[in-house]
C-alpha cells in the first residue's frame, strides 16, 4: 500500500493489480540462486587482494552455508512430493475396503434390517462371567448376552440382531457395553465394534482418508483397528 500525506492528513490508497506484479517481479529478482552465488564468489576471488587472499575455510564455509540452505529449500519440495504420493497410495489402500468391516474404537454399533452386529472386548488379565448389554439409542436394554470366562487378550462376540423376547430389534444405532469379573473385582470391560465401510473419502493435500461408515460416520483411516471381510 502507498500512503500520501498532506497537510497534516495521511491517507493510505491500496495498490493496483500492476503495482501488486511489478512487486513480486522485483522479489523474484532479488532472489540468489546458485549461478548467481558462484558468479558473486568468482568476482570476489578476481578481485580480492593478492597479499590477503581469501582463506580457503572461508570460501569452503561461504560454499557450504549456500549449498545447505538450497539444499533444505529442495528438500521441502521433494517432501511434498513424496507426502503427496504417500496420501495416493493410502487412498488407493482405503478404496479397497469399501464393502468389508472394520474394528473401530467405539462401542457404538449399527444393525441392518434383519441383520447382526458384532464386537470384541479387550482385556489385558481376562475376566470370569463376561456379559455385553445391547442398549438402543434411548438406553433401553435390548438384549443380555453372557459370554462366560475369557482370557487375556481380544475376544470377539456376535449380536444375532434378536432382542431379550426372540423378537428381530429395529434397524438403527446400539451400544455394546460390557462387564466382568476381573481380580475379584466387577468391572466395565473395553468394547469394540465392527462397522461397514459403505465409502471412503479421499483426502487431498495435508487431508486424511476418511472411512464412511453404515449408519456411524465416518472416521480417518488411521484409527481403524483391523479389517474383517465377512462377520
Amino acid at each position: 500500500m502507498s500512503t500520501i500525506t498532506s497537510s497534516g492528513l495521511t491517507l493510505t490508497t491500496p495498490l493496483t493489480e500492476s503495482q501488486v506484479n511489478a512487486n513480486a517481479e522485483i522479489d523474484a529478482e532479488q532472489n540468489l540462486d546458485q549461478e548467481d552465488f558462484f558468479s558473486l564468489l568468482s568476482q570476489q576471488l578476481a578481485y580480492q587482494d593478492p597479499f590477503s587472499p581469501v582463506e580457503n575455510a572461508e570460501m569452503i564455509s561461504q560454499m557450504s552455508s549456500f549449498t545447505t540452505a538450497e539444499g533444505i529449500a529442495t528438500l521441502g519440495t521433494e517432501f511434498a512430493g513424496i507426502k503427496e504420493v504417500l496420501n495416493s497410495s493410502q487412498a488407493l489402500e482405503a478404496s479397497s475396503l469399501v464393502g468389508k468391516k472394520v474394528l473401530i474404537p467405539s462401542n457404538e454399533t449399527y444393525l441392518s434390517e434383519g441383520g447382526t452386529a458384532s464386537g470384541s472386548l479387550t482385556t489385558t488379565t481376562g475376566a470370569y462371567n463376561a456379559s455385553v448389554t445391547v442398549e438402543d439409542s434411548s438406553g433401553n436394554v435390548v438384549r443380555t448376552m453372557n459370554l462366560g470366562d475369557i482370557g487375556a487378550g481380544n475376544q470377539r462376540f456376535e449380536w444375532d440382531g434378536l432382542d431379550s423376547q426372540g423378537e428381530p430389534a429395529p434397524q438403527g444405532a446400539y451400544t455394546f457395553n460390557a462387564y466382568g469379573t476381573v481380580n475379584g473385582t466387577g468391572e466395565q470391560i473395553t468394547a469394540a465394534s465392527y462397522a461397514h465401510v459403505e465409502s471412503v473419502s479421499l483426502g487431498g493435500g495435508t487431508s486424511s482418508v476418511y472411512l464412511n461408515l453404515k449408519g456411524l460416520g465416518g472416521i480417518e483411516l488411521s484409527d481403524a483397528i483391523e479389517v474383517a471381510e465377512n462377520i
